[in-house]
């Protein structure tokens, strides 16, 4: 009977919380479409709020300097930011022989297209009752100090120049304007240069003596005084330049200054394609070209859609002798909602709330200098319900979500206690037979078991003292691997000596050498097979200047290597190196040449040298190295011998050369030839004085 009273307990539990949970899921259904029906009401709402706002932004953004550049150039219908093709600006004139002034009206105007690396460009174009019609051109660069062009040279390619080409109506105008600096070249560091850039016509043959420069080209151009980075305080650190220019068109100009004025700006000067280049001293690539792929482009009218909903249109028209000509039609684009539920689409339907069925339309008009344009704004709040459903359709996931907790609540009820007893049960089994048959513990995770509840708790403490346990275990290998790896790297330092000295008592009958061939073989039992990595990182050398001349010389005549042969020069080359660290580096180089050389062949050492560097290049006749191995041959434990454990070879000469050149502040790689391998050894060089470059 009291068994059959607990089972009914039980089952009560059971459906005490199954109960709860429905209430629950029947809360949360009936609490999300309230939430619909108020947000369904305040999103109408607030769309005729934002419908309004939206409006006065975009008036505001055509308004402004920015937006009139995009009314007067309404955008193409392929646009594209190169090539650039000149546009009509919002203002009657620039002053381009003023910094201040041109970056001014360019950056209010918006007209910039930008470039990697600080690169800019904006080309207008313009007239005057003087100069007739031309173009104009105002940017950015960067660039090492600006080489300016030398009075009388007949070739331009020794200086930072430009190269411009603009295209138009068939004909193609093409000039090269090389850097001219405006008061001397002389000026205080940090302080920024000022100059022009003088037109020439651009010659295939690039000599342009008795050429003489295009008089109504005009440019000017002004460097920074400071490195765009701060930390780079080198004469040659990139400094950032602007530069304006207005180039001469002859077809506009004539255009013009005739009798009859034609209309203006030109119908087709959507056609006109302008390119500049910025061309460094010599045949280098070019510094900036406006050609270049990746240009952003300024703001444009299409740049509007962003502002506009979906469902949304905007009207721009011109008014032109009384008639609305349309320039632009932009619509919101279409947000890709998330796939809504048919039901949930049929429910906002019906909720009640104030619906605005009926589409809504405002009008404003913007004045520019070249006429009043009249923007129509039209809209339609019904798209609301669209963002409502999905909006919907994603909420009902946490509906579904509650029904499945109260399945997982039942779960956990259920047998959540009985299976956690289970596992800790079959877990300490399975540790014990760990223990018994292998000696160590390699199988133990009780955290998923732990909790603030009895069971958690002693799961908790179980899985702590096991971890210990492991990790007192751990230290203890961890201190054994050290003391061998102490020993290995004592007894690898101890066999190049040795090895010299064995050579030096190199006849058997001598007593010395029976005396040194224990001493190797003591040392090959001693330091066994462990890494020393740490105890050569951590070693302390002392760089100085050594004639590396003479220490190859040295090397050669007591290295022991047979058929070696140096060819280190008669001139002293001086080097920072530390002597002792240096000449382990050439014996475990040496070994290693020496051990894969074929038979009979010769070792070459060779000395090259720089303004800067002393390199030194040791050849053996062989097999190449693997090429996955080229750059790991120099890791610690890496070798490019199958039986290098069972020769005695750890992997450790090569990583002990490597680490000791980087100590030296020198670089050592291998690299295979046809004929073998070839291990290039470079060093810092000493100089006396710094010569003039």
């Amino acid at each position: 009977m009291s068994r059959g009273l607990a089972w009914l307990a039980s089952f009560r539990l059971r459906i005490l919380f199954r109960s709860a949970f429905l209430l629950l899921a029947l809360a949360v259904v009936t609490m999300a479409v309230t939430v619909l029906q108020e947000e369904k009401q305040r999103s109408y709402d607030t769309y005729q709020a934002s419908f309004a706002k939206t409006k006065e932004q975009i008036a505001a953004r055509l308004r402004h300097p920015a937006g009139q550049l995009a009314l007067l150039n309404p955008p193409r219908s392929a646009e594209q930011a190169t090539p650039l093709r000149p546009v009509v600006l919002p203002f009657s004139s620039i002053d381009f022989d003023d910094q201040n002034k041109v970056r001014h009206a360019v950056e209010m105007a918006g007209c910039l297209v930008q470039y990697r690396n600080y690169g800019s460009l904006c080309v207008a174009i313009g007239n005057n009752p003087w100069a007739g019609g031309f173009i104009y051109a105002a940017g950015t660069f960067a660039s090492e100090t600006l080489v300016p062009h030398r009075i009388g040279d007949e070739f331009l390619d020794g200086a930072h120049r430009l190269r411009v080409a603009v295209s138009l109506r068939g004909e193609t105008y093409r000039w090269l304007a090389p850097f001219e600096p405006l008061g001397g070249n002389s000026r205080p560091r940090g302080e920024g240069t000022r100059g022009r850039f003088t037109g020439y016509v651009e010659l295939d043959d690039r000599d342009y003596t008795g050429q003489k420069p295009v008089k109504e080209f005009r440019g000017w151009v002004w460097q920074s005084g400071t490195c765009l980075d701060a930390a780079d305080e080198t004469d040659g650190c990139q400094k950032k330049s602007f530069f304006s220019l207005r180039l001469p068109i002859e077809v506009l100009s004539q255009a013009l200054l005739q009798g009859k004025r034609p209309p203006w700006p030109p119908p087709d000067l959507d056609q006109f394609q302008v390119r500049i280049e910025v061309l460094p001293p010599g045949d280098a690539p070019a510094l900036f070209d406006s050609n270049e792929e990746g240009a952003v482009p300024p703001f444009s009218l299409n740049d509007l859609t962003s502002l506009l909903l979906p469902g949304e249109t905007l009207s721009i028209r011109k008014v032109v002798a009384g008639k609305d000509v349309e320039i632009a039609y932009l619509t919101g684009q279409d947000e890709a909602l998330d796939p809504s539920s048919p039901l949930l689409t049929r429910l906002i339907r019906k909720l009640p709330v104030e619906t605005y069925d009926a589409p809504v339309e405002l009008v404003d008009e913007v004045a520019t200098p070249l006429g009043s344009y009249q923007i129509v704004l039209r809209g339609d709040a019904r798209s609301v319900n669209k963002t409502l459903s999905a909006v919907a359709t994603r909420v009902s996931w946490f509906v579904g979500a509650m029904l499945l907790a109260i399945v997982v609540a039942w779960g956990v009820i259920e047998a959540g206690i009985i299976r956690r007893i289970a596992r800790l049960t079959r877990r300490a089994s399975d540790l014990s037979r760990s223990v018994q048959t292998t000696g160590g513990l390699n199988r133990f995770d009780l955290a998923d078991l732990r909790g603030r509840d009895e069971l958690g708790i002693l799961a908790n403490c179980l899985n702590d003292l096991l971890r210990r346990v492991k990790e007192d275990a751990e230290r203890e290998r961890i201190r054994a691997e050290q003391e061998k790896d102490q020993w290995h790297a004592v007894g690898h330092e101890i066999m190049s000596p040795l090895q010299s000295l064995l050579v030096l008592h190199g006849d058997a009958d001598d007593p010395s050498h029976r005396y040194i061939s224990r001493m190797q073989q003591a040392v090959r039992i001693l330091y066994g097979s462990a890494s020393p990595s740490e105890a050569f990182q951590t070693s302390a050398i002392e760089v100085q200047a050594i004639d590396l001349a003479e220490f190859l010389r040295h090397v050669a005549d007591n290295a022991g290597v047979a058929n070696l042969s140096c060819d280190p020069g008669d001139r002293p080359v001086p080097a920072r190196a530390d002597e002792y660290a240096l000449e382990d580096v050439f014996t475990h180089v040496l070994k290693n040449a020496e051990r894969c050389r074929r038979p009979g062949t010769p070792i070459t050492m060779t000395l090259e040298t720089s303004d800067t560097a002393a390199t030194v290049s040791i050849h053996n006749v062989g097999e190449p190295i693997a090429d996955e191995l080229l750059e790991r041959i120099f890791e610690y434990g890496v070798s490019d011998q199958i039986d290098s454990g069972a020769n005695g070879n750890r992997g450790q000469g090569l990583f002990v050369a490597k680490t000791y050149m980087a100590k030296m502040g020198g670089t050592i790689f291998a690299s295979n030839t046809e004929e073998g391998v070839s291990f290039v050894l470079t060093l810092q060089r000493v100089r006396s004085g710094a010569g003039r470059m």
